[in-house]
């Protein structure tokens, strides 16, 4: 199932939902107090310099994801970057909540002619706490599936919710049942934000997730680790984490694809960028709450890009070894490129996709806001291709999951 680009009237309706939940969720002097200081961005900045750049600048000197961008990707991206340097968490966590993002998501749906979703989500409480684990996301098939993507989304850790990638993960069900495997499943980890919760909460969550996993498909390598941005952070520190146990070798993922990791929380190499939407100073303000102490950003499990142990990694590995998607003007860049020049240093397999005049999560922010199905289902449809070439679709398996999802 993959819904076409998001519209002017989508936007409307996202405006609607969402503005119940604000008032529900926010205190009334936050949300005026936040809304009188955006009111000169809308009216004045965002134009001013929406049109300066766009009608008034030479093609080559623009910002090379305006030279690229159509004129609502360009407004939406110049939006969000103003939400995420000056809306506090607290209220922007209300935008990507499942109040929010289900009533929107089924809104979509019926748009496109669909009454219900032809795939199925469901979800998992966690086995010791009354709370949601995550989110299966299945063809309803009544085998054990024969490939796992175990995503965490991304948000900062104080932002974002699995139920507002859910559009994200179908489109990309739908295209791994497109390359073959027979019934593909995703699982979606629903872990606490900051500052409800801090490190090792998360942690701790995303090891009792993938656990639950394994007590499904029973042979790890059939998982592939997957995340965006603050999820991928998580996904790394999970790899550290079950890497020091001494059933290591029983847990190691098939693969780990991951989509602009946030490597190392606090960094002066963390810059703004003229293309970007994340804000460093905003970014390393949420790294800090995450860590909750200075000594824990010196910590591997928290701020995985400070590690300079090449056994570490290399055993920390999964089978298949790595994929990192990103975008080449994107905050976290020079990160990145650091933490994958020191895996191929270190003997660990590594495939890269950066792409040019790209930013954050790329091939999230596309599957929503660029114009045609190709360029929307681009980055997914790559990400398959090389997760098919490590991790083979399977011959059709029987195996009841009577007791599995």
């Amino acid at each position: 199932m993959i819904l076409g680009q998001i519209s002017y009237l989508d936007c409307l309706v996202f405006l609607i939902v969402l503005a119940p939940q604000i008032l529900l969720h926010v205190n009334t002097v936050e949300l005026l107090l936040c809304v009188s200081k955006a009111l000169p961005f809308v009216v004045f900045q965002l134009p001013y310099q929406l049109c300066r750049e766009r009608y008034f600048t030479r093609k080559n000197q623009r910002s090379p994801f305006v030279q690229q961008a159509s004129f609502f990707q360009d407004l939406v991206i110049r939006i969000v970057r103003y939400a995420f340097a000056f809306i506090p968490a607290k209220i922007g966590r209300v935008f990507f909540s499942k109040g929010v993002a289900l009533p929107f998501l089924r809104f979509r749906l019926l748009r496109h002619g669909y009454l219900q979703a032809p795939l199925t989500w469901r979800e998992t409480n966690h086995s010791s706490r009354a709370r949601t684990l995550g989110l299966w996301v299945t063809l309803e098939e009544p085998e054990r599936p024969d490939l796992v993507i175990y995503y965490c989304h991304g948000g900062g850790f104080s932002m974002g919710s699995s139920y507002f990638y859910l559009e994200f993960l179908m489109a990309w069900l739908t295209i791994l049942q497109q390359a073959g495997y027979h019934n593909p499943a995703i699982f979606a980890l629903e872990y606490t934000l900051v500052p409800d919760e801090r490190y090792p909460v998360q942690l701790e969550q995303t090891v009792a997730g993938f656990d639950h996993i394994c007590n499904i498909v029973k042979d790890p390598s059939r998982i592939c680790l997957a995340g965006d941005s603050a999820g991928a952070t998580l996904q790394l520190s999970l790899l550290l984490h079950m890497s020091k146990l001494s059933d290591a070798g029983k847990r190691r993922p098939g693969f780990a694809t991951l989509i602009s990791p946030w490597a190392t929380l606090v960094t002066p190499k963390n810059r703004d960028t003229p293309s970007d939407y994340l804000n460093a100073d905003s970014l390393h303000l949420y790294g800090r709450q995450f860590a909750g102490t200075q000594a824990n950003l010196k910590d591997p499990l928290v701020s995985p890009g400070v590690c300079r142990d090449r056994d570490w990694w290399v055993r920390a590995s999964p089978s298949g070894g790595y994929c990192f998607m990103y975008g080449s003007e994107e905050v976290f860049g020079p990160e990145v490129r650091d933490l994958i020049a020191f895996l191929r240093r270190s003997g660990c397999a590594v495939r890269v996709r950066e792409e040019p005049g790209q930013v954050h999560a790329w091939p999230v922010v596309s599957l929503f806001l660029a114009d045609t199905q190709a360029e929307r289902t681009k980055g997914l449809r790559d990400l398959t291709k090389v997760i098919t070439q490590v991790i083979e679709p399977d011959i059709v398996q029987v195996d009841s999951l009577a007791n599995g999802i």
